[in-house]
């Protein structure tokens, strides 16, 4: 790796100074321990101070290639230029003022720019909150009140999210349920692709679930608001859906009058190489959800409906912070790039990088390599195993995060060079070798 490279994000891959994590990262973490909440989930002791494009330094000066991009948020890289300089721009004019209860241009033209990119045949409507939680908190609200139905259907496997209504329907591991008390009632779970997974790693198939149990033995469909869906679990291990099993839920809901929700928190705004992963599938949903990397790493959701589903009065929903116009002037910058060339990129560098890991299932201790765009998944035989390559990674200066059970989930910035794509390949195919040969 030649160190005299001027710029950080013209590496192609990492370059270590100290073994990680080193002095100053180790002072920062120790001083962090002491203040901060102890729910805080930590993967491991990376202390990021600087980022470009797919790099990161850390507080020991060490060079890390990002292939996780803050799960998922920093959707055109670290400190892409156009996005920075209309965060500047907008800060300099205006920093917050609620839109809740007056009219800030950015926030209607941000509103726009969705409603033209959403997938509806007919005029939508947009609600801006903070984050993914609280889009899928104002989905959860619309579609009770617009149906008037108290139910709603989710998936065992998703994430929605950890607020109240949302970690009702989230169905991926009960740690984010426990000692809570009750939670929110009318919400149930069906098997995503139909299937559950057992403890031997097996799948035992489950037809028509949602309506043979659900449907029939739960809840009657006409008290049933929505079925909300992941176009690809995220939390849950990066598993595509079945597009036929997408499109029998599409076809469930318009036989019953069922609102269908479209969680696309993690999988739109050009990651899975379209703007919207349920454009890839063929499927429109009445609501689709959108956050993380909308607005390359600020925090900004979108709840964007049909606007003949969006017809709650006035009042009875609302945000001080959501649509602040500093996120959304990075918003607009984020859209124009991903529509521009990153979306296009992301198909690109993921048939690639999936080109490049799927030679993995050829070890013994992994069970698959799937993926949709810049988001693949490679699921190991064990949790513990997955947690040691996540690891072994990070030694090697490669970023990645588990998901669901088993699985490691690699998702750079849509802006990875192909340079990157291969250096991060051949990073994680030594991590997995070795963590194998220890596993035995």
């Amino acid at each position: 790796m030649n160190d005299q490279i001027s710029r950080l994000g013209d590496h192609s891959g990492p370059v270590l100074r100290t073994p990680l994590p080193g002095p100053r990262a180790r002072r920062v973490v120790s001083a962090d321990e002491r203040v901060t909440s102890p729910s805080l989930p930590r993967a491991y002791p990376c202390v990021p101070v600087r980022g470009e494009g797919c790099l990161l330094e850390d507080a020991d000066g060490n060079v890390l290639l990002d292939f996780n991009a803050g799960i998922a948020t920093n959707s055109t890289g670290h400190a892409h230029p156009r996005v920075v300089a209309a965060v500047q721009e907008q800060a300099a004019r205006l920093l917050h003022y609620c839109s809740s209860d007056f009219y800030v241009p950015v926030y209607a033209e941000l509103c726009e720019r969705l409603t033209r990119l959403s997938p509806f045949g007919e005029d939508a409507r947009v609600f801006l909150g903070n984050s993914g939680t609280e889009a899928v908190e104002a989905a959860l609200k619309l579609a009770r009140r617009h149906t008037g139905r108290p139910n709603v259907i989710s998936f065992l496997g998703s994430f929605h999210g950890r607020t109240y209504g949302s970690v009702s329907v989230t169905g991926s591991k009960h740690s984010y349920r426990d000692g809570f008390g009750a939670l929110p009632p009318g919400v149930f779970h069906a098997p995503y692709n139909d299937t559950f997974t057992l403890r031997d790693g097996t799948c035992s198939t489950v037809p028509d679930y949602l309506e043979e149990v659900v449907l029939t033995r739960q809840t009657a469909p006409d008290q049933v608001a929505a079925i909300l869906v992941e176009p690809v679990l995220g939390e849950g291990g990066y598993v595509p859906a079945d597009p036929a099993w997408l499109r029998g839920l599409r076809e469930l809901c318009d036989r019953h009058g069922i609102l269908l929700i479209a969680d696309e928190v993690q999988t739109g705004c050009g990651r899975t190489g379209a703007f919207w992963a349920c454009d890839r599938f063929g499927v429109t949903p009445d609501i689709l959800l959108a956050g993380k990397g909308l607005a390359s790493g600020l925090p900004l959701s979108a709840m964007i409906a049909r606007g003949s589903v969006m017809d709650w009065p006035v009042g009875t929903h609302g945000s001080t912070f959501g649509g602040n116009p500093v996120s959304c002037a990075a918003a607009l910058a984020t859209t124009d790039l991903v529509t521009e060339s990153l979306a296009e990129n992301a198909l690109k560098q993921g048939a690639f990088l999936l080109g490049r890991l799927e030679h993995l299932v050829d070890e013994p201790h992994v069970e698959s390599v799937t993926g949709l765009g810049l988001m693949i998944g490679i699921t190991f035989t064990s949790a513990r195993l997955a947690a040691e390559v996540e690891a072994a990674c990070f030694r090697r200066g490669l970023l990645v995060l588990q998901a669901g059970d088993r699985t490691v989930r690699v998702s750079p910035p849509l802006v990875l060079r192909e340079d990157q794509a291969a250096t991060g390949a051949d990073l994680l195919t030594e991590a997995v070798a070795d963590c194998a040969v220890a596993a035995g």
